[in-house]
């Protein structure tokens, strides 16, 4: 027997109904010493993936060098436990610049979207990164690009992603990546309790167009980067709460909706976000970029417009609309409330010192 579940969206400008197998009723079982085997080998250019269908528990002294996959609702209810194992995509690695865990939606034969849910992962160390992925790899994908030319994208792209994923107790050592990229459409991660470290071309977490209603507190931020280290990008409905910011001399969390990036089509506004209860720390905060800042970027890219011109979501506007957004007792130790940036009266920013 399977569960089915449905999916809405436009096409020519007809409500088109899908209807695709999802999550099997069964429970995912532990895995058998053989795979554990197979997911402990050394990755090799022809063997460097193991696909997971099952609970896997490694041990500490365990050192991955896979990529870990869970692929659409097969992968349903799935838990990894590292127990402080560590996966390895580092630099000189078979898996280098490839995300070590990689939660995925999968596309049929037939067009429909198969997505994951209720996945947890914990007490890793990862040399790399984590991507949860939906229609596409990221906003740009073509996939995402074309779901955006419809007016019901968000939805579409919201049923298609991974959701009610659990990433706790992880620390990620960033090498050149973005170490969590939470993609298109992905809806209801938790990600507590977790350290960002190492060096990265982009932030330490994403959260990309179209994904709303994730949770990211109790984690440390520290990775060495020219950017902010949480990029809120046409994300709406977060909970950003109870974190840490180690010296953000460069940015703590941006707000923002890219416009026309790739040629996609940005819907979802960037509102409703709460950003409450972190800690900012700074060693020299008179140079740094705002540790908060709604609407950081408001059509100053050179790519806006690149979009089709269509009557809806950024085609309309290069403007990253953050409204309705509440930042209320943050603290900036070693800097001001200048650093929280603010430029519509709509936005609840208020009770943040140092």
């Amino acid at each position: 027997m399977f569960a089915y579940r449905r999916i809405a969206a436009l096409s020519g400008g007809l409500f088109a109904l899908f209807l695709y197998p999802g999550a099997p009723q069964a429970k995912p079982t532990q895995c058998s010493a053989s795979v554990y085997a197979a997911v402990k080998a050394p990755a090799a250019k022809q063997d460097a993936t193991v696909e997971l269908r099952c609970n896997l528990t490694l041990s500490p002294g365990d050192i991955i060098t896979k990529r870990l996959i869970f692929s659409g609702a097969n992968a349903s209810g799935m838990t990894l436990d590292c127990k402080g194992a560590t996966l390895d995509g580092s630099r000189g690695s078979v898996n280098f610049s490839r995300p070590s865990i990689l939660i995925r939606s999968t596309k049929g034969k037939n067009g429909d979207w198969s997505a994951p849910s209720d996945v947890t992962v914990r007490n890793c160390v990862i040399k790399g990164a984590l991507r949860l992925q939906g229609l596409g790899t990221n906003g740009q994908a073509k996939a995402v690009q074309s779901s955006s030319l419809t007016a019901g994208h968000t939805a579409f792209a919201q049923a298609s992603a991974p959701t009610r994923i659990s990433l706790s107790a992880l620390t990620f050592i960033a090498d050149t990546r973005v170490p969590l990229y939470i993609g298109p459409g992905v809806t209801k991660v938790r990600v507590e309790n977790s350290t960002f470290t190492g060096q990265s071309d982009g932030p330490a977490l994403y959260l990309d167009a179209e994904s709303a209603e994730n949770t990211i507190s109790g984690n440390r931020f520290a990775v060495n980067s020219r950017r902010e280290q949480l990029a809120i990008d046409g994300a709406a409905r977060n909970m950003i709460r109870g974190n840490v910011f180690d010296n953000p001399v460069n940015g703590g969390i941006f707000v923002y909706r890219n416009c026309g990036e790739g040629g996609t089509i940005r819907h979802q506004k960037p509102q409703n976000n709460t950003i409450s209860g972190n800690t900012f720390k700074y060693q020299m905060a008179f140079m740094a970029k705002p540790a908060v800042w709604l609407n950081s970027r408001n059509g100053a890219q050179r790519y806006c417009f690149r979009d089709p011109a269509h009557p809806f979501g950024s085609s309309i506007s290069s403007l990253d609309f953050a409204q309705f957004n509440t930042v209320t007792g943050n603290r900036l130790i070693g800097g001001s409330t200048s650093l929280i940036r603010n430029t519509d009266p709509s936005n609840r920013v208020e009770d943040n010192g140092n």
